[in-house]
């Protein structure tokens, strides 16, 4: 593990989406927690290595099975330097 992933959530729309491909949260939660970020573009792929040192949001995008594309947020470190929480969500639900 790169970082923590504080409290987990996923939007309903998410989680139908991963229903219909037959796949799990957890799929997608181990790639990005070990720094895989899937299809960000050179700038996310960037912008995330930096927020693992200096705490920033990080942000990975990934295709289901069924071609649908997932985004995995994790938010920014808060005061006492813990990450609290990474959404699994669909781009239209950002």
């Amino acid at each position: 593990m790169k970082f923590s992933l504080g409290q987990v959530v996923a939007t309903p729309g998410a989680l139908e989406t991963l229903s219909e491909a037959g796949q799990t949260p957890e799929f997608f939660l181990e790639m990005h927690v070990a720094g895989n970020w899937g299809n960000v573009d050179v700038e996310d792929r960037q912008a995330n290595d930096q927020a693992l040192v200096n705490g920033g949001r990080i942000l990975s995008i990934y295709r289901t099975l069924k071609n649908k594309k997932l985004w995995v947020i994790t938010e920014a470190v808060d005061n006492e330097g813990k990450r609290e929480a990474t959404t699994i969500l669909l781009p239209s639900e950002y």
